[in-house]
């Protein structure tokens, strides 16, 4: 198989005048990884394990790096994927094994109880930190702005039919509806944010998906596997990004 070209990783400056949550308090972020030989099974490429490893590892680093967020667990039931996130920097939970909801609401019932927080995917390469902020600052607008019943903002996959975040000002609002049609399910009961840059709605489960993340750019692990690169030689700490602690 012939390797994919890179554009180069996101860059990482963040934008000015950040909205803060109520309080001062931070996000928490929970990331949900499936890990092992089954991940990404759309994808028909030798390397797949290899590259849904480094895609979660490129996504969960630009969450850790946004100077929004104060927490991102990681809820995996993948031994390998739980040892690397941890020494990347997240708390990691595990997985219940009763499918993507009850991994997410197994995270969100671990996450701090004040404070906004957001059910996260990912499978995001081309996710950037300055792009998260301008994400999660736009949900808090959002949640602040409209006083009605919906306490959730749902940002949509970039095809529209899927989610790739589900945010709410604190964890026990979070309804998440996951699955197919997820993206029609979430808008009947959240506001529905599709202004963000276009990395934080790039998830990736086919080829078609995957050339457009690299089009955007993609992070350092991502980018060395489709560079051909052993597996051996992507790193947990290798980034271009500067994770701080969960």
């Amino acid at each position: 198989m012939g390797t994919m070209a890179a554009a180069p990783s996101p860059e990482t400056s963040t934008p000015p005048d950040l909205v803060t949550a109520p309080g001062g308090d931070g996000w928490c972020l929970v990331m949900p990884v499936k890990g092992g030989p089954t991940a990404k099974s759309r994808l028909a490429r030798d390397d797949r394990a290899a590259l849904a490893r480094a895609v979660a590892l490129d996504a969960v680093a630009a969450a850790l790096a946004c100077p929004l967020v104060m927490q991102v667990l990681v809820v995996t039931g993948d031994e390998t994927c739980a040892l690397e996130h941890a020494e990347l920097g997240a708390t990691v939970l595990p997985d219940p094994g009763q499918g993507l909801g009850a991994a997410l609401l197994s995270g969100a019932a671990a996450a701090r109880p004040s404070g906004p927080c957001g059910l996260l995917l990912a499978d995001l390469p081309a996710l950037r930190p300055a792009d998260l902020v301008i994400t999660l600052q736009a949900c808090l607008r959002l949640l602040r702005g409209r006083p009605d019943e919906r306490r959730m903002v749902t940002v949509p996959d970039a095809d529209g039919d899927g989610t790739v975040l589900l945010a709410a000002r604190r964890p026990t609002d979070l309804e998440p509806r996951f699955g197919t049609g997820s993206a029609l399910a979430h808008a009947q009961v959240a506001h529905v944010l599709t202004d963000v840059p276009d990395g934080v709605r790039r998830d990736v489960d086919t080829g078609e998906h995957l050339r457009s993340a690299v089009a955007l750019g993609v992070g350092p692990r991502t980018a060395k596997v489709l560079a051909g690169q052993p597996r051996s030689t992507i790193a947990p700490n290798d980034a271009s990004f500067s994770p701080k602690r969960s």
